[in-house]
């Protein structure tokens, strides 16, 4: 078998490469069943087959071979015969991707900045053509006597073959790469044949395909194919010359690639494709590009796209638990998934699957407590299917940890709440409101749990050394309560959180592998301490001396009860002074310190409460901004977009009360906007599917006019009086929406 068909199977989350080093000593997996790369001839090796030794198939037979039209450059002679060595002696890099089941974290920035490529024996090779400013000068001319012969034949030569390409855009012909900073490509040049090409006339495209046309999706998928099926080594190389792309080059890439999958799902002239049959590799093969740019992507800081650019919302209208299934069931075989890439699956179609996976393990856990009672001849009780909460408002915290700990087989059952003393039967409206309550009264300061960042706006873990840590893991049950029950959080946690609340994803087996720990920068910790992490640039950066000037040593010191201990940060660190030479040492255990080790019990405590409830695979499906996403919502209001999804009952939108209601609260601000949020939904966040997800719906409210706005918080429903003046309505609803809580008026 040929080095190029050596590829791991796609089945695997996230694989994008080849398999493991480790994995490779032995038995090289099965090639992926694809359709035989087209050859140049007979006799000839697969076209970008590595290893083997034989011909290079020139470009346009190679075009020829997929493509049912055959263009006159068929028939140019043949390039010089090149033979690639064998690459075994440079396959063995760190691998792009690995599987997410694992979610072991390789750096790429930690691999050498030169790998050593293969080297081509020397050979015949044909002379550049043209300089970019010979081409420039050339396409002027064109442009002005209208004849585009020397430009397509320009196009017809440069494309011919494999040498003629490396010819004309290679800044040294006969060198082989060698480093993944420079793929030696004269990226100028090319991108100027490229702008050029799409601005010719069409029979100078049709010679050479752009790929944005579905007539050269078989060309394509052909092509997607080569580079899917390449060695790990040059996935490697690959990876980090995509990363030096513009953004706008990156992004038309990711693009090309998203709608070509799109349309071979659902194809707007089936008639156009092959039979699903006969090319069923397709969307594997982009999938597996899509991978090597997405790794490019996020190796670059700041990303040169979002990560959001790379979703398909093509993907919402499949069927997305049996993807799922597919990926739990067949995780390790050769059946393909899009849960293998979960980067192209959007945030609304993850909730649903971690939102289908939670409802099914509620029926589930009723389902055998249902049967646990009838085992035993005892009378079922209706109550037993959820997870009831009762609580005083006054004891809100004790009592909260008290059920949930005498309750905690029952986690994965649907949550109930109910206020002691108070009459409100929980339709969803007691159970957003027991959470928003709860939430406000742990973190505040007083408490003394967590440490509020006025720099940041945001919470982090107090590093105080306690007894009982069960109150972390309460904090941490009530957000995987939250994802579980589709409640959105006013929490104010730094993304670094949700980064260690994936470490890792599935809670091990081993109860001694540490948890919550992940790889941590001066970035990091910017996003918590900012004026603390300018201090540590500022160290790092330094010109001068630094044993002199900042006279520090390999300690950390905090203020506990008043108390100032100190910690060292490696052993005997007291007695060593940063240096120049030592410097990022420093910097990477300071921050370390931190974020890891010194809050490493409240941390461990509040993982295992999370994941004391989200015990899913779907988690591995999830970026931490993502989880962010899931748990807090988001705090952008476009109070237009809920204009336009409102329901309304016993009204219409043309109505003067509605209009005038509209006016009030475009024109509230943000302050009053979040309170109209909360009375109205019990919550002031924006849930993952935008506003439209609210369901939100203003209802005749048949009583005086001198009466309040009533709120349903179960059905997100506002229950308005026919209200006869603006001024009326806006003193009326800002009364109500500023002193509601709890069941009734306080």
């Amino acid at each position: 078998m040929s080095e190029a068909g050596r590829v791991p199977s796609p089945a695997t989350p996230l694989v994008v490469a080849a398999a493991a080093p480790e994995e490779r000593k032995g038995k090289e997996p099965e090639r992926e069943k694809l359709p035989p790369i087209v050859s140049a001839g007979a006799g000839a090796t697969a076209g970008l087959d590595r290893g083997a030794k034989g011909q290079i198939s020139t470009f346009s037979s190679f075009i020829s071979a997929v493509s049912p039209k055959k263009e006159a450059a068929e028939n140019r002679s043949s390039p010089a015969h090149l033979i690639f060595p064998n690459i075994k002696n440079v396959r063995d890099q760190p691998p792009i991707s690995l599987d997410v089941r694992q979610k072991q974290r390789i750096s790429m920035d930690a691999s050498s900045s030169e790998v050593k490529a293969p080297v081509l024996p020397e050979c015949i090779l044909p002379i550049q053509p043209k300089t970019l400013k010979d081409f420039q000068e050339g396409v002027e001319k064109v442009k002005s006597s209208g004849d585009w012969k020397a430009v397509h034949d320009f196009y017809l030569t440069t494309f011919d073959s494999f040498p003629e390409l490396n010819a004309a855009f290679k800044k040294d012909v006969t060198a082989s790469f060698n480093t993944i900073e420079d793929s030696g490509i004269n990226a100028k040049f090319v991108n100027a044949v490229y702008d050029t090409l799409i601005n010719t006339p069409q029979d100078i495209q049709k010679t050479n395909p752009q790929f944005n046309n579905t007539s050269t999706y078989v060309i394509y998928a052909h092509l997607l194919r080569q580079i899917a099926t390449l060695v790990e080594a040059d996935h490697h190389f690959l990876v980090h010359w995509f990363k030096k792309l513009s953004q706008k080059r990156f992004k038309q890439l990711v693009e090309r690639l998203l709608q070509f999958i799109s349309l071979r799902l659902f194809p707007a002239k089936p008639e156009e494709f092959p039979p699903i049959t006969k090319c069923s590799w397709w969307i594997p093969s982009a999938a597996k590009v899509l991978a090597l740019l997405n790794t490019a992507n996020n190796l670059v800081l700041p990303p040169l796209i979002p990560y959001t650019d790379f979703y398909n919302s093509t993907l919402d209208h499949i069927d997305l638990m049996e993807e799922y299934h597919t990926w739990q069931n067949f995780g390790n075989s050769h059946r393909f998934s899009f849960c293998q890439y979960p980067f192209v699956i959007s945030i609304a179609a993850k909730k649903i699957i971690i939102q289908r996976d939670s409802e099914q393990q509620m029926i589930n856990i009723a389902r055998q407590s249902l049967v646990d009672k009838v085992s035993r001849r005892q009378r079922p009780d209706m109550n037993m299917l959820f997870l009831n909460m009762k609580v005083r408002r006054t004891h809100l915290v004790s009592d909260s940890l008290d059920e949930l700990t005498r309750k905690r087989a029952d986690l994965k059952k649907k949550l109930k709440v109910t206020f002691v003393g108070e009459a409100g039967l929980d339709m969803g409206g007691l159970t957003k409101e027991w959470f928003l309550l709860l939430i406000r009264q742990i973190f505040h300061p007083d408490y003394g749990m967590f440490t509020y960042h006025k720099d940041s706006h945001c919470h982090w873990f107090s590093s105080f050394k306690c007894d009982n840590y069960s109150e972390f893991r309460l904090v941490g049950i009530l957000m995987g309560l939250a994802v579980y029950n589709s409640i959105t959080l006013d929490i104010r946690f730094p993304p670094c959180c949700y980064k260690k609340l994936l470490s890792p994803p599935i809670i091990p087996s081993d109860q001694n592998i540490p948890v919550g720990i992940c790889s941590v920068t001066v970035d990091d910790l910017c996003q918590i301490m900012p004026e603390l992490a300018h201090g540590l640039s500022e160290l790092l950066s330094h010109e001068g001396n630094v044993e002199e000037d900042f006279y520090s040593t390999f300690q950390v010191f905090q203020e506990e009860f008043g108390i100032i201990k100190s910690y060292n940060l490696k052993p005997g660190g007291d007695k060593i002074s940063v240096t120049n030479q030592n410097r990022k040492e420093y910097v990477q255990l300071y921050t370390d310190f931190l974020l890891n080790k010194s809050i490493y019990k409240q941390f461990a405590a509040f993982y295992y409460g999370f994941h004391s409830v989200c015990a899913s695979n779907a988690l591995m499906l999830l970026r931490p901004e993502e989880v962010e996403i899931l748990v807090c919502g988001s705090p952008d209001l476009d109070m237009y977009a809920l204009q336009k999804s409102t329901q309304y009952d016993g009204y219409a939108k043309t109505d003067l009360t509605i209009k005038y209601f509209w006016d009030v609260v475009l024109g509230f601000p943000l302050d009053l906007q979040k309170k109209l949020l909360h009375f109205t939904t019990g919550s002031d966040r924006v849930p993952v599917g935008g506003m439209a997800d609210l369901n939100f719906k203003i209802s005749k409210n048949e009583t005086s006019t001198n009466w309040l706005p009533v709120a349903h918080t179960c059905f997100n429903q506002l229950c308005l009086p026919p209200y006869k003046s603006k001024k009326d309505l806006k003193q009326k609803l800002i009364i109500g929406i500023s002193n509601s809580e709890g069941f009734g008026l306080e």
